[in-house]
């Protein structure tokens, strides 16, 4: 199986496993990534500068650590010195970040995703304190008070959890066990195609596909959705700023062949399987032994 850019996001625990030693070298390479959100020009870049000051670590841990041992966890691969990096985690209580108001306001959607990974490689599961958090940072009451981009941040705090769930399309869901968040969608359906673009609606109408809701009103007003948006001279859904370039738009346009040709849940190849499609091993990774 050629890994191309899964390469990039596998070989991080190679990199933290060698620069890692103690918190102090923690907290010097995550304010080397709060200096890449520029100077807070965005409403986006400015929340995620004043949440990431202070808190430099998480950003480390957060999209860095915890996000290379997922994947690699994923394919049934650990890194060699995956009980180095777990005792890295174990530095840190990573409740602090999922129940703060201003960290879900700057990262719902990986924070979503953080505390469903973490579970998911037998660390702590805060899935239900961080939903929790997130229903009283975002009470659904307030939304005409959210700005564009705020209220597009909920919609993808509550996307990702339901995908992360899923474990990024490999497993179903069920309704009941996030009947809050399917509540919402089709309460609040006519707002979020007005106030949305098409990956958070693609990715609304993917949740109930994961659910097994495939003829829900929710999904076909999806599909139209993001019919509609694709640009026919492109054959493509363009970005919110009109771009066709297809290499920044993998991800939308992605979603949007999922969303409008779902082909249900499916459980990726794992190294070791003989089928020959996981047929290498990233440097530094090797395959996890069998509970």
């Amino acid at each position: 199986m050629p890994w191309h850019g899964e390469n990039v996001a596998l070989f991080r625990s190679a990199i933290y496993a060698a620069d890692i030693d103690s918190q102090a070298d923690v907290e010097r390479l995550g304010k080397v990534r709060l200096s890449h959100y520029g100077s807070g020009d965005s409403e986006r870049d400015a929340l995620r500068q004043k949440a990431g000051t202070g808190r430099e670590e998480y950003l480390v841990l957060g999209a860095g650590l915890i996000s290379s041992m997922a994947r690699a966890n994923e394919y049934g691969l650990a890194h060699i010195e995956d009980e180095k990096l777990r005792e890295v985690l174990g530095w840190y209580d990573f409740r602090v970040y999922v129940s703060n108001p201003e960290m879900i306001r700057a990262w719902a959607a990986q924070l979503a995703n953080q505390v469903y990974w973490l579970k998911q490689l037998g660390e702590d599961d805060l899935t239900k304190t961080f939903e929790s958090a997130f229903r009283e940072t975002y009470p659904d009451g307030e939304d005409a008070q959210l700005s564009t981009q705020q209220f597009n941040n909920k919609l993808y705090g509550m996307t990702h959890i339901i995908l992360a769930a899923s474990e990024y399309y490999r497993v179903p869901v069920s309704e009941s066990d996030y009947a809050w968040i399917y509540t919402y969608y089709r309460d609040n359906i006519d707002t979020i195609l007005a106030r949305s673009k098409p990956d958070v609606v693609a990715e609304i109408g993917i949740s109930f596909l994961l659910a097994g809701l495939d003829d829900d009103p929710v999904v076909e007003r999806a599909q139209a959705y993001v019919r509609e948006a694709i640009s026919e001279q492109a054959g493509i859904v363009p970005s919110v700023s009109g771009s066709v370039d297809l290499a920044k738009g993998e991800h939308r346009n992605v979603l949007a062949i999922m969303l409008l040709d779902w082909q249900g849940a499916n459980a990726v190849p794992m190294a070791g399987q003989k089928n020959g499609i996981v047929s290498s091993v990233p440097w530094g990774l090797v395959t996890k032994a069998k509970p």
